[in-house]
Parts: structure tokens; sequence; C-alpha cells
């Protein structure tokens, strides 16, 4: 019989995380284990109030599945257990973790893919004055990517100061939704001008038709469009790139099918992750093979992280220990 257990946890973040909905100084997750003899499982997941999660609400959710746990509730039938979201992404990842365990083998293994190998991954500044993120940017120059969070008024200003202090680094945006197309429209060839290499979710979920009409002379990449893959057809034309975030897919399973579907239809992979610990990134990291652009940073926000963190050595992410997940 599995057993289930599930904790609230809250991690300090290094300073402020700001985007153009808010800020926060702590990363609110909750971890689950489930445990079969001596093997253990662990996922953990990052509630995203924009999507109408709680903290309280997720882990209540995990706990009314506590009796179908025991009973024998298989990752498959989790699936349609629980809809796509924090709550069954920890759960599915725990699901993962315990079978690599009692198999004695690596996640990667069970899932047909290739290894894992470390991958640069961005570096994100949070949105700000442009003073405050062209000295952030400064400090961090030396990173290969660096992924600014914007605002919406007074975003070129942002982007310039960045460009001036980090010359020789690629650098993405993500608006969070914050524009409008009349922006677009006036904001894209000026990011194009900074040498700007990607656009993460310009425009509100549900209102980016728009983009299907204007010109993209930077790649364009879906994050609060794009949860599972039963959206991802109807965002053919108007995007160039998905973000994959295991928060939004419900979990390694889902993702697996997400990614192979983004391919098909053309769509260039970003992977991406909440402010959360290396448990909740660990799975990621082997989906990021697949990915254009890697943005697995959580960790590196925080002002500390779990046993056996993720190796972050040279500006790469590398595949986690067993004694962290899978």
């Amino acid at each position: 019989m599995i057993e289930l257990a599930v904790r609230k946890e809250s991690w300090p973040i290094r300073g402020t995380f700001t985007i153009s909905r808010g800020s926060k100084t702590e990363a609110e997750v909750v971890l689950v284990e489930l445990r079969d003899g001596a093997h253990l499982g662990r996922g953990e997941c990052v509630p995203y109030r924009h999507y109408n999660e709680t903290v309280d609400g997720v882990a209540a959710a995990i706990e009314n599945l506590r009796s179908e746990i025991a009973a024998g509730l298989t990752r498959d039938a989790l699936q349609t257990a629980l809809p796509a979201g924090a709550a069954r992404n920890a759960l599915d990842c725990a699901y993962w973790d315990l079978a690599a365990k009692k198999a004695g083998r690596r996640v990667w293994e069970l899932a047909g893919l290739t290894p894992p190998v470390p991958m640069e991954t961005a570096y994100t500044i949070s949105a700000g004055p442009p003073e405050k993120m062209s000295k952030d940017a400064a400090a961090n120059r030396s990173r290969p990517v660096l992924k600014l969070k914007l605002a919406g008024p007074g975003d070129l200003d942002r982007v310039a100061a960045v460009r001036k202090a980090a010359p020789e680094t690629t650098l993405v945006v993500d608006a969070n939704e914050a524009w409008t197309a009349d922006q677009c429209r006036d904001v894209f060839p000026a990011l194009a001008a900074l040498d700007v290499a990607m656009i993460e979710q310009p425009l509100p979920a549900g209102q980016d038709s728009e983009l299907a009409n204007m010109p993209r002379p930077i790649p364009v990449c879906a994050d609060e469009s794009a949860h599972v893959t039963e959206d991802l057809d109807a965002l053919v034309g108007k995007y160039d790139m998905v973000n994959l975030k295991l928060d939004k897919t419900g979990g390694l399973t889902e993702a697996l099918r997400f990614a192979g579907r983004a391919s098909d239809l053309g769509f260039d992979l970003m992977v991406g992750c909440m402010v959360g610990t290396s448990l909740a990134m660990a799975p990621a990291t082997l989906l990021a093979p697949q990915a254009k652009v890697v943005d697995l940073d959580g960790p590196l926000l925080l002002a500390r992280d779990r046993d056996h963190a993720l190796d972050f050595t040279g500006n790469r992410v590398h595949p986690p220990l067993a004694e962290l997940w899978g």
C-alpha cells in the first residue's frame, strides 16, 4: 500500500521577485511524498494564484486522493483523477520518482528518453526601474542568457538599459500578458533593434489572435496561452515557440505528450519553471535537451535550497542526483 504525505513549505527568495502582476519574497510550495515500503518518491509543485491556485487548495486536492492512492491509484489513472495544474504535477512527479526508486533505474530510462546533460539556463532579472535592472544585469553579465521580466509602460527603457549593461548577453523578455496589440506593433521592431532573441507572452491569454496578423521580427513564445497538449493546435500561426512548465501541464506525463505535439506542429520549445526548489526543477531537466531556451533558474533566486540540490556550476543546470529525484 502506498502511503501519502503532503507538506506546505515556504522558501525565502533572495530580495524580491517582481513581474508585471506583482512581487513576492517567498516561494510557497507543496511537497508530496509517496512511500511504498522502503521506497520513497517525491514531487514538488508551486501553486499559482493567476491560475486560481492556492497552497491550501492544492494541498487539499492532493489529500482528497489519499484513499484512492492507498487503494492503488496508478499514474495513468491520475491523469483523469485531477485536472492539469500544480496538484497533479506534484503527484505525477512523485509517482515517477517512486517508480525509479523501486526499479533501481533513472526516470529517463523508464520514460525512454536520452540521458539529460548539463544545459545553459537563463537567469531572470525582476521587473523594476531601468537603473535597478541595469545594475542587476551588470552583476550577471557573464551569464549567457538573461530573461527580463517586463511590466508594460517604460519597457523599452528597461531593455535598453539592460542591453547597455550586458552588451554580449543573449536577452529574452517576458511581458507576462502586460501589453496590448498596438504596443506589440510598436515594440517588436524596437526590441529587434536591441537584439532581443525572444518575446514571451506579450498579450493576455485568450486575446492573442492579433499575433497572427502582425509581423514578428523576433520569435514570440506562448506561456499563459499554452498549458496542455490540447491548447497547441489553436496557437499555430500566432506563436513561434511554446513554454512548457510542469506546473501547467500537471506533471511529466503530460509534459512528454506536450513536447511531442509541439514538435509535430513546428513549435520550438522553451522549458520554464515557477520559483521553487531544485526538486521542482529536476523533472524538467529531462526535457531540457529538446528545448531551444532553458529557463530553470528557480533555485538560483532562493536564499537556500534543498539537500542534494541541482548543480548550477558554470551557468549550466546539471541533471539531478538520484538522492534528489528520479
